[in-house]
């Protein structure tokens, strides 16, 4: 069970990126399903203390879908984030197996929520690839992603952490990569990284 919050913690988060002298940051987080809103609080009170110690750095949230709070979701874009980034991981085919927890049309809400709660932002996903979804799925999910008001997409090749994780199904060649990355470009996607890594 994870520790309970910190409440320091985000000034000391800040502090950090001040000394390292970083220009933009990505705050990420375990799942704290052990909250009742799901922790937007942690990443809202990082953002404040981020922007005030360290002025003109960006700031990236990777965040969960927060079960669909989407009060939550607003904790978290009213302080301001750069880039909103929640990761869609694989195609809805799979999300049972690979996402049980998780909703593809809850994630897909998420990002075009975000979006409209403030405009400026950026907003990111990303999927893994190798975990058995078809070249017409994954498509699909950029197709869904561009629909809501996705800027931002990554492409990575699935690698199996341990044993006890899912088995790689294929790997995707460079070419391939290079193609999905066209795919996404031809969508209209602000920016799209796909390679192996």
């Amino acid at each position: 069970r994870p520790a309970l919050l910190d409440p320091d913690e985000p000034r000391r988060v800040a502090e950090s990126i001040q000394q390292m002298g970083l220009h933009h940051a990505l705050l990420t987080s375990v799942n704290r399903d052990e909250q009742p809103d799901g922790g937007p609080w942690g990443f809202a009170e990082s953002l404040h203390w981020i922007h005030e110690l360290v002025p003109g750095c960006t700031v990236e949230v990777l965040i969960p879908d927060f079960k669909g709070d989407w009060t939550a979701l607003q904790v978290v874009m009213d302080a301001k984030p750069e880039i909103l980034n929640h990761n869609t991981e694989t195609v809805p085919r799979l999300y049972r197996t690979v996402r049980p927890q998780a909703k593809y049309p809850r994630s897909l809400e998420l990002i075009q929520r975000a979006k409209r709660m403030d405009g400026e932002a950026l907003t990111k996903s990303g999927i893994m690839v190798g975990l058995g979804e078809t070249w017409d799925e994954i498509l699909q999910v950029m197709d869904d992603l561009r629909a809501h008001d996705l800027d931002i997409m990554t492409i990575g090749q699935y690698l199996q952490p341990s044993r006890f994780h899912l088995p790689i199904a294929r790997y995707y060649t460079p070419d391939e990569f290079a193609r999905l990355k066209e795919e996404g470009e031809a969508r209209g996607f602000k920016w799209i990284e796909s390679g192996p890594l």
